[in-house]
């Protein structure tokens, strides 16, 4: 693009894309609209399917484009002979790539999913305070009954270890402050390191295990560095396992682990439930040997007579830790810091 040609920055946007993501198509336009001029189409029609070529008056005159769950072909990319630089997502077919690579095009893509783990992270240590604190079962409870007001213990007599005044926790499962739990998290990446920092400043004692993480993942946690996964488990009074589900991670925690967890060890889970093996779980949790503080399950939605839900060591919540608002404009500025703010 010669210095004489005018930039042409323009985003289409399909329905579909909104869908998963609702707010960071208006914040990539919000981003651009900083650089200069931007053009923003919103499709209204779920059914309307045109390639981004069909849906410009000039398509010939784009210099930079996003196109969000919008076609494009091979005719698409001949019609657009001014084009720099641009993000499809979904990632166009192969012929289409090879066009895009023949005419010049610089094509980016999401780096990583790096977008959404602050807000994951801190919904996990939510969910550890709810775990400890029995929060969402005394908020439910108040609203029907004013016997949780009631802190007079059994017979009316003080006894050691006892339910007592302002004393709403189980004694049965771990509970009380993060600061001196020991917290034992699988996975030193995006979201477990974040956590582990996190509860790492609250005061927790805290180990991980990951094998193909550095060793500079650990010391700015905050996380003492453990070298086996058998051995993170014997003395967990919190166990937070945080990986992504993969190939290798499917079922990583295996039911020896889960068995090994001490009685009264609260489990938290954030990212996938098929990285343990949920029956033992689901097992534990059902003889109230382990609390479980979870968003990810085995059976989403969970059913409405699943024996989980309602319990009084269970916290439960439908898989919404990661899609906040914060998340999806983190999601387009990854996208957007890779073009060329002068469009050149």
């Amino acid at each position: 693009m010669t210095a004489s040609t005018p930039q042409r920055s323009t985003i289409v946007v399909h329905p579909d894309f909104d869908r998963t993501w609702p707010w960071a198509a208006d914040h990539f336009r919000a981003l651009w609209r900083a650089q200069g001029q931007t053009e923003f189409v919103r499709l209204v029609a779920p059914d309307d399917r045109r390639p981004v070529g069909e849906i410009f008056a000039d398509p010939a005159a784009i210099t930079r484009l996003v196109a969000l769950n919008v076609p494009v072909t091979v005719e698409c990319v001949a019609k657009m002979p001014a084009l720099q630089e641009a993000v499809f997502s979904p990632t166009p077919p192969t012929e289409v790539g090879e066009a895009l690579a023949a005419a010049g095009v610089r094509t980016y893509v999401q780096p990583s999913e790096g977008f959404w783990g602050q807000s994951v992270a801190e919904f996990a240590l939510a969910l550890t305070l709810c775990g400890l604190r029995r929060i969402p079962q005394l908020h439910r409870a108040i609203v029907i009954d004013l016997q949780p007001w009631d802190y007079t213990p059994p017979g009316d007599v003080g006894r050691p270890g006892a339910r007592g005044q302002q004393f709403g926790d189980d004694p049965n499962f771990v509970n009380g402050t993060v600061e001196g739990k020991r917290i034992r998290v699988v996975g030193a990446g995006n979201i477990a390191s974040r956590y582990a920092s996190f509860v790492h400043e609250l005061g927790a004692e805290v180990a991980a295990w990951d094998p193909y993480a550095s060793e500079p993942c650990f010391h700015r946690s905050g996380a003492r560095r453990e070298l086996r996964l058998d051995s993170l488990v014997h003395d967990a009074e919190i166990f937070a396992p945080m990986v992504p589900l993969t190939d290798e991670t499917r079922g990583l925690v295996k039911r020896e682990h889960l068995l090994a967890l001490p009685r009264g060890c609260l489990v938290i889970l954030v990212t996938r439930a098929a990285v343990c093996d949920m029956p033992t779980l689901r097992e534990r949790v059902l003889a109230d040997e382990l609390a479980l503080a979870a968003d990810v399950w085995d059976v989403e939605p969970l059913p409405l007579d699943d024996p989980l839900l309602g319990r009084h060591n269970v916290v439960h919540t439908p898989h919404n830790a990661g899609r906040t608002r914060e998340a999806n404009h983190a999601w387009a500025e990854r996208l957007a810091a890779q073009f060329d703010p002068s469009g050149g």
